[in-house]
C-alpha cells in the first residue's frame, strides 16, 4: 500500500506542532508540501519567531544550523542528513583564524553560507542581499570576506572605500556558468533581460542586466515588463518564479545550474523526519553563542 506523503506530513506536522521550511532551490514536491518558501536567512528568521515546536528545515547543513542558532530550544530537523554545502566546506575556523593573524586590523564578514564554527570566528554576518549595506556599516577600512570570493568581489565594487580581503572559496554550482553560455542564450532571445546571482563568476557577472540574491531576483522577475526573462542561478527557482509570472517566459541560463545538494531532499524525506523525529541538528553551547552574536549584528543592520 502506497504512503500518501502529503497526508501524512500534515497529520505529523500536527501532533509534532512542526513547521516545514524550504529553500528557493528545493524540489517542486518539496517546495509545494512546505508552508514558507524563501531564502536561506529568512527562513531561520521565520524559525526563530515562529511558535511551532519543531523546524523542519528543507535546504542543506548550514542552514538548518543557523535556524539552530537563532532557536536552541527548538527542534531543528534535516530531512536529507548528507545535504551539506561545498562552499561553506571551503573554509575552516582554524584557517580563517589564521587570515585574522595576518590581517589583525580587519573587520571579518562572514557570508551567512558557513559554519557555525566559522560564524564564531567573525565579527558580523551577511546575506548576498545585505552585504553591501553590512559591509558599509562598519567602520574598519580592511574587511576579511569569507568564504565566497564572487560575492566579495561583486561587493568590492560597490564599496571601493573599503580594502576587501578575498577568501579564495566559491559555489561549485554558480561556478560552472561559464561567459560564453550566457552569449550563446542572449543571442537566442535577444529580448530577454538576465538575472544573475552574484555568486556566479566576475567574468560572467558583466554580462547581467540584474544581480541580486534568489529573493531579489524573484521580485525583480515580477517587476520587470519583459515577457522573456533569463535566469542566473539555480534551478529550483524556477518553480516559483512560474507561478508568479505564468504569462512569462524563464529560460534557465546553463543547464549546470543545478545543486545536487539541494536537490537530496525528497518529500519521503521529509515524511520520516517528521515520523521519527531524525537528523537533528546540534551546536555546541559556546559555539552557538558566539555565532548567534555575528548574527545579530547583522540583524541591526537589516
Amino acid at each position: 500500500m502506497s504512503i500518501n506523503y502529503k497526508e501524512e506530513i500534515k497529520k505529523l506536522k500536527a501532533e509534532r506542532n512542526a513547521i516545514i521550511l524550504a529553500h528557493n532551490y528545493q524540489v517542486p514536491e518539496v517546495q509545494d508540501i512546505a508552508d514558507v518558501v524563501g531564502d536561506s536567512f529568512a527562513l531561520s528568521k521565520h524559525a526563530a519567531e515562529t511558535d511551532h515546536e519543531v523546524i523542519v528545515f528543507c535546504g542543506v547543513h548550514f542552514m538548518a544550523e543557523s535556524a539552530k542558532i537563532l532557536s536552541p530550544n527548538k527542534t531543528v530537523l534535516l530531512p536529507a542528513k548528507d545535504a551539506g554545502c561545498p562552499m561553506a566546506d571551503m573554509i575552516t575556523a582554524d584557517k580563517l583564524r589564521a587570515m585574522k593573524a595576518q590581517y589583525p586590523e580587519a573587520a571579518v564578514v562572514c557570508y551567512v553560507n558557513s559554519s557555525a564554527e566559522v560564524k564564531a570566528e567573525c565579527d558580523i554576518c551577511c546575506t548576498s542581499s545585505n552585504a553591501v549595506k553590512v559591509i558599509q556599516s562598519l567602520k574598519a577600512k580592511q574587511i576579511i570576506f569569507a568564504p565566497d570570493e564572487n560575492l566579495g568581489s561583486f561587493i568590492a565594487q560597490k564599496v571601493p572605500e573599503k580594502e576587501i580581503i578575498l577568501w579564495k572559496g566559491f559555489c561549485i554550482t554558480h561556478k560552472r556558468v561559464k561567459a560564453e553560455e550566457v552569449l550563446k542564450i542572449k543571442e537566442l532571445h535577444p529580448e530577454a533581460k538576465i538575472l544573475m546571482h552574484p555568486e556566479c563568476s566576475v567574468e560572467v557577472q558583466k554580462l547581467a542586466d540584474f544581480l541580486g540574491s534568489t529573493s531579489e531576483i524573484i521580485k525583480k522577475a515580477k517587476e520587470i515588463p519583459e515577457k522573456d526573462i533569463i535566469i542566473g542561478t539555480e534551478e529550483g527557482i524556477m518553480h516559483i518564479l512560474k507561478k508568479q509570472s505564468p504569462d512569462k517566459r524563464f529560460y534557465l541560463l546553463s543547464p549546470g545550474l543545478i545543486c545536487a545538494n539541494m536537490k537530496k531532499t525528497r518529500i519521503e524525506d521529509v515524511y520520516l523526519s517528521l515520523l521519527n523525529m531524525q537528523h537533528e541538528i546540534k551546536v555546541d553551547e559556546d559555539i552557538r553563542v558566539k555565532a548567534l552574536k555575528s548574527l545579530e549584528e547583522m540583524l541591526k543592520i537589516s
